[in-house]
């Protein structure tokens, strides 16, 4: 499968039918999302990180591609993948190791994880141009902001989060960015989002929150779930070991 297939979903879509993009933690629930019809997949770095038995952001980078790697291997579908923040590679080595995997898409953030904080908005961008230009065409970025991630709880108002994601989106779009990913905004402010910076908008659906359907109605063009799938099928495996130790 190819980046322009998969790019191409992300665009002359209805309103109410946003490209919904399930997570697969494995090559067996990757295998039942395919089956279900969804015409791409998203692996989220939190699950796989579960998976294997890791907190989230910290799976060694090799273990990471050799899940995504299976992930793709099991599927006839595109697979776009949570890289985190690129784990430090220099932005040719990363496309090629993406590429190794077999995915056509990939998501990348702007959290330094080393301080806890946003990522300077030019060195991004920077980065995200430096990716674009080692991948061609053959790959769709998703440029996650995290601004309403690290603003949740804080001191910044709404106004200001907007302001600062479009500024960011803004730059990464000019960077060859293909999707913003502003991650955990309000669902109230993705048509703003949409509509300012330019490119389509990825919002996370998460439990007890707007469904997917929605979420495109209220501006998001693609849903991911993050690691929220692989959560709730471990809640099945738990409820199944708590049966089984009560007899």
């Amino acid at each position: 499968m190819s980046g322009a297939a998969l790019r191409a979903l992300h665009h002359g879509r209805a309103a109410d039918d946003p490209l919904v993009l399930p997570g697969p933690w494995d090559a067996e629930s990757a295998r039942i999302f395919a089956a279900a019809g969804f015409p791409a997949l998203a692996t989220p770095s939190a699950g796989i990180a579960a998976s294997l038995g890791y907190a989230d952001g910290s799976t060694p980078p090799d273990e990471m591609f050799a899940a995504v790697a299976r992930i793709v291997r099991a599927v006839d579908v595109p697979v776009t993948a949570d890289l985190e923040a690129g784990y430090g590679l220099p932005a040719r080595e990363l496309v090629e190791r993406i590429a190794a995997t077999g995915a056509v898409g990939c998501n990348i953030e702007d959290s330094d994880h080393r301080t806890g904080t946003l990522t300077d908005t030019g060195r991004q961008a920077d980065r995200l141009a430096e990716i674009r230009a080692a991948a061609g065409g053959d790959l769709v970025i998703n440029a996650r902001t995290d601004v309403f991630l690290r603003g949740a709880g804080g001191d910044t108002d709404l106004a200001e989060q907007v302001a600062e994601a479009v500024r960011r989106g803004l730059r990464y779009a000019a960077a060859g960015a293909d999707c913003v990913y502003p991650i955990l905004a309000p669902p109230q402010v993705l048509r703003e989002l949409a509509d300012r910076i330019g490119l389509p908008v990825n919002a996370i659906a998460v439990p007890g929150g707007p469904a997917p359907r929605e979420l495109g109605t209220a501006g998001a063009s693609r849903v991911t779930f993050g690691g929220g799938l692989h959560r709730r099928a471990m809640d099945g495996v738990r409820a199944v070991a708590e049966a089984l130790r009560n007899g």
